[in-house]
């Protein structure tokens, strides 16, 4: 566990259901807020025109993720279709040691994994859409997804909602820039050590 010391480093990780809007909240806060050092995952995808190694993610074989996992090195990870996804024990102990405040999306699954390894040291902000039928309309207005996945995606939110009230805190995107000082406000407590 970690000690509350003031060079301690700290874990902000946000939660969020697809299409709550998670992405343009972080890209904002990640904007306002240069002190965040963003946790970059490992993962097994080729990277894709844009990317950066090192920066968007961590890009490593397979082989290499599945001796990682043999060796205990994910705070938690995943396999999404046939890639692996996954949070580095090392990286975040590093960053921890150094003093730095990591930044994390993770799933309800990694946010859990979180809290198991590091409690309190670990706050979780879950975002969640003002409504289901908001989500969906997101969901559907965004025609990047087919309508399958668009199902997949609002039956996955629909079980992680269930969780929205088992993290540290909760915001609500019913309004971005509501949404927005809420969470900077919670953001800056988490910094200050509280």
């Amino acid at each position: 566990m970690m000690d509350k010391t003031q060079n301690q480093g700290r874990l902000i990780v946000i939660c969020a259901p697809s299409g709550t809007g998670k992405s343009t909240l972080l890209a904002q806060l990640k904007k306002e807020h240069p002190e965040l050092h963003w946790s970059v995952s490992c993962t097994t995808r080729p990277m894709r025109a844009g990317e950066t190694n090192a920066v968007d993610y961590h890009y490593i074989s397979k082989e290499d993720f599945e001796k990682r996992i043999a060796s205990n090195d994910f705070i938690e990870w995943a396999r999404v279709h046939s890639n692996y996804y996954g949070t580095s024990k090392t990286f975040v102990d590093q960053g921890i040691q150094g003093g730095k405040a990591l930044l994390f999306d993770l799933d309800v699954q990694g946010a859990d994994a979180m809290k198991k390894i590091y409690g309190d040291g670990a706050k979780v902000i879950f975002i969640r859409p003002p409504s289901i039928d908001d989500l969906e309309k997101r969901l559907r207005g965004r025609a990047t997804d087919s309508i399958q996945v668009v199902e997949e995606r609002l039956k996955n939110a629909r079980v992680e909602l269930t969780r929205a009230n088992d993290y540290d805190f909760l915001v609500t995107n019913d309004d971005f820039e509501r949404a927005y000082q809420d969470l900077a406000q919670i953001v800056a407590k988490i910094l200050k050590g509280h």
